[in-house]
């Protein structure tokens, strides 16, 4: 894709107890990467109708470098996350949200609905405008996925070198429940398998 407002991915971002909980994001992401697994939630209760889906954003990472997890200014979004390409995950259903007023959501078939996120530029006091999130959806508990489908990312190379030996790490207290500590430390060593873009280079 040759345009700059437009991406072939969707990022999917970890979070930890605030928005600049980088530690707790950090750990998050390893979580997942370690599952092989992201998991739906409703979005903290605003995915109205309460469907369980996995969100990501459609964001370029020039648009998300420039700003989209800027911690001096209001952002949700840590600097970690998950890259899944737009193709892979419309093969698993995923869809961009349908971005209108409440009052249109009964509108919406029931096989739509958990796409509906709420848009009403007339508010009075305040506009209620989240297009900027560029969010995506994909309706699922359980999104399995491993480092052939993802790219890591990560605010800087001491945060993807420290991912790469926590990842390290786990895998060979893993491997030391079924062999020795020699052999364990052997396999666990092994070249770490996830593919890392780095945000702040």
């Amino acid at each position: 894709m040759s345009r700059d407002d437009m991406s072939g991915s969707l990022i999917h971002f970890t979070k930890g107890a605030t928005a600049k909980d980088d530690e707790g994001a950090f750990f998050h992401l390893l979580n997942i990467i370690n599952e092989g697994v992201l998991r739906g939630g409703n979005g903290g209760g605003f995915i109205k109708g309460g469907y369980i889906c996995v969100c990501f954003t459609e964001a370029p990472l020039a648009s998300v470098r420039q700003g989209f997890v800027n911690s001096s200014n209001f952002s949700r979004y840590s600097p970690f996350g998950v890259m899944l390409d737009k193709k892979w995950a419309f093969a698993r259903g995923g869809r961009p949200v349908i971005y209108e007023p409440d009052g249109e959501y009964e509108q919406l078939p029931e096989s739509h609905r958990w796409r509906h996120v709420r848009y009403d530029p007339t508010v009075i006091d305040r506009t209620i405008d989240f297009t900027w999130e560029r969010e995506w959806r994909i309706p699922h508990c359980k999104l399995e996925f491993g480092p052939q489908d993802a790219v890591l990312i990560v605010p800087s190379r001491d945060w993807a070198d420290r991912l790469a030996l926590e990842c390290q790490d786990v895998r060979i207290r893993q491997y030391s429940t079924i062999m020795i500590e020699d052999d364990a430390e052997y396999y666990g060593l092994s070249e770490f398998p996830w593919r890392t873009e780095i945000l702040n280079e």
